[in-house]
């Protein structure tokens, strides 16, 4: 049984991975059309409302699909004022209550409040309101439940590591693995 937990939370771990790793391509896609927005206005004297709605769809994205992957690697903002003072097993405790009295119930009513708005939005297959302006907009606005989802799937990650560190079985590469050592 805790080889399967060991293993379910590594394949968690690797989604957040390889979405954060897909995502952070968006960067670079953002910086060229910009940089292309940027050389049409200033060289051509034209623009692009497509162009640069899709700077402000890639962004929104970026940070929306990117958030599970920022909580796997602990990069999320954090009062680090006593928790660093703890030892591995109470961290441990710290994050396993935090992840389920505040992270799950954050994510969940993101989910649940979103579908109705992001519903709509596909019904009518909402676009821009601008002219010229991208059609995609119930595409962008699906990504709101798509970060909840994620957040609650590495939130189950979070858990187990947790869990099998308490029981002392931690997860190979789990930064807090250690449940006896004193930092």
């Amino acid at each position: 049984m805790v080889a399967r937990l060991q293993t379910l939370a590594i394949l968690l771990d690797r989604l957040a991975d390889k979405t954060g790793h897909i995502i952070a391509w968006l960067t670079l896609a953002m910086v060229f059309i910009t940089f292309a927005v940027v050389v049409l206005r200033k060289l051509f004297e034209t623009g692009s409302i497509a162009l640069q709605e899709s700077v402000s769809y890639l962004h929104a994205a970026v940070f929306m699909l990117a958030t599970a992957y920022t909580l796997k690697q602990d990069g999320h903002v954090r009062v680090d004022i006593f928790y660093q003072k703890y030892s591995a097993r109470t961290r441990a405790w710290v994050d396993l209550l935090g992840t389920l009295l505040l992270l799950f119930p954050v994510c969940l009513y993101i989910f649940f409040s979103s579908l109705e708005y992001v519903s709509a939005s596909w019904s009518m297959l909402e676009g821009s309101r601008e002219a010229g302006g991208l059609d995609g907009v119930f595409l962008l606005k699906t990504a709101i439940p798509v970060m909840a989802i994620l957040l609650l799937l590495q939130g189950c990650s979070i858990i187990l590591h947790k869990l099998l560190l308490l029981a002392g079985h931690p997860v190979a590469g789990d930064p807090g693995s250690n449940p006896h050592r004193e930092d």
